[in-house]
């Protein structure tokens, strides 16, 4: 099954959701990164979350979840947009803790004290940011605190990722449900009886769901209207011409310094794995970039 993401409304437009199956998209993404089973469950979360808040935006634009956390992990970041392109990286990749109540333990690996960031760019000026504390490093929860808090949104929110034995994920995807203005409580009160009912989202993707059945039991009698489907992917656009513009932004010291070393650098995406490899030919000529655009004459130690 394709990955793929789809939005609904339910209850005469009283409810909006969003579902999706990632587990495609999040095992790309474990390959690339060699995580270790915890540190997949967490990136998995993440980017799905990020896939689900992205579909909610114009065609163009993107977001970035974020988490920062006093767990072994240390941080997680997902990326998405529109168009449902996702990638997503980990900043300690073989992190695995002993599972607790039969689960892979994500809010341990994440930690319970931190941040999580949404930064959404629509095109303005300057992006959108929301910044909260975690609540409990489980990454749904601390999503839907998220909406709550500085969305002023209340939303359901339901992240899973299954990671077999040999390491690779059998099953990932999510949920978002929001009930919107006017909502009644009768609406409400069969929207909390079906999700509690319902199996976890990694449970139900694993027998085979897509993104429609998984809304059709979360909103079961509720008279859902499909809105669209839309392929999801691991997508990384970096390239030669970003890593080198990233070696611009380091400055003229730091660029000498790695002139004067007399090796090669080697620039590696967080997200894709992806490796550029600059000789002391090409900083010599990201020197002389840095030159042209600071109007400033640079001279390295060795006379060039």
């Amino acid at each position: 099954m394709q990955d793929h993401i789809v939005r609904a409304t339910a209850a005469s437009s009283m409810i909006r959701a969003i579902a999706a199956v990632t587990t495609d998209t999040i095992e790309e993404a474990r390959r690339r990164q060699d995580t270790y089973p915890t540190a997949t469950a967490a990136l998995g979360r993440v980017m799905t979350g990020a896939a689900l808040i992205a579909s909610t935006l114009k065609d163009g634009n993107k977001v970035t979840v974020q988490i920062k956390g006093d767990g072994p992990l240390r941080e997680v970041t997902g990326d998405a947009d529109a168009k449902g392109n996702v990638r997503g990286y980990v900043g300690r990749p073989h992190i695995h803790l002993p599972s607790r109540a039969g689960k892979l333990d994500v809010g341990r690996a994440v930690g319970t004290n931190g941040i999580l960031s949404v930064v959404k760019d629509v095109g303005l000026r300057e992006p959108y940011r929301g910044i909260v504390p975690l609540v409990s490093g489980e990454v749904g929860e601390d999503i839907s605190y998220y909406y709550a808090s500085s969305e002023q949104q209340p939303s359901a929110v339901a992240l899973g990722v299954l990671v077999v034995p040999d390491n690779s994920v059998a099953a990932a995807g999510g949920y978002i449900v929001q009930p919107l203005v006017g909502a009644d409580d009768r609406v409400l009160s069969k929207v909390e009886e079906n999700i509690s009912k319902i199996p976890p989202v990694s449970d139900m993707v694993n027998i085979g769901l897509n993104a429609e059945e998984m809304l059709q039991n979360a909103l079961e009698g509720l008279d859902i209207e499909f809105e669209e489907k839309q392929d999801l992917q691991f997508t990384c656009g970096c390239s030669r011409e970003r890593a080198e513009r990233t070696l611009i932004v380091l400055g003229v010291r730091e660029v000498k310094e790695m002139i004067l070393e007399g090796k090669n650098v080697e620039l590696t995406c967080n997200f894709c794995g992806e490796s550029y490899i600059f000789s002391i030919e090409d900083l010599h000529r990201v020197l002389e970039e840095i030159k042209e655009r600071s109007g400033l004459k640079v001279v390295t130690d060795d006379g060039s």
